[in-house]
């Protein structure tokens, strides 16, 4: 299990557990976190999985493609340089104790 954390914007924090080659929105999900709503299942259709990823991992993720690029311009609370889909993020033992804040909103 990859152990990861989701900070809602007041400072509460999820830890949240996922298993290698999962989803970060499914982890998140399957724990029951709010602040993420995944409305398109991870088709990366709809940018309701958004959330900031601490600068201090973002070297460990790959780059975002041109479609996760493209849907962060919809998200509903600004996009920043940090900014990503949890459905793209992929967990791998390099992202154990991973941590990304969650927007105000996804709507």
């Amino acid at each position: 299990m990859i152990t990861v954390h989701l900070v809602e914007p007041g400072g509460t924090r999820h830890t949240v557990q996922g298993h290698e080659g999962q989803s970060l929105m499914r982890a998140a999900t399957a724990a029951g976190v709010d602040g993420i709503a995944a409305d398109c299942g991870g088709c990366m259709t709809c940018a309701t999985c958004h959330v900031y990823v601490d600068p201090a991992w973002l070297g460990r993720l790959p780059r975002p493609s041109a479609e996760e690029d493209s849907m962060l311009d919809m998200t509903a609370e600004p996009r920043r340089p940090n900014s990503r889909l949890s459905c793209q993020v992929v967990l791998d033992p390099t992202l154990e104790g991973l941590v990304a804040g969650l927007p105000e909103s996804q709507y």
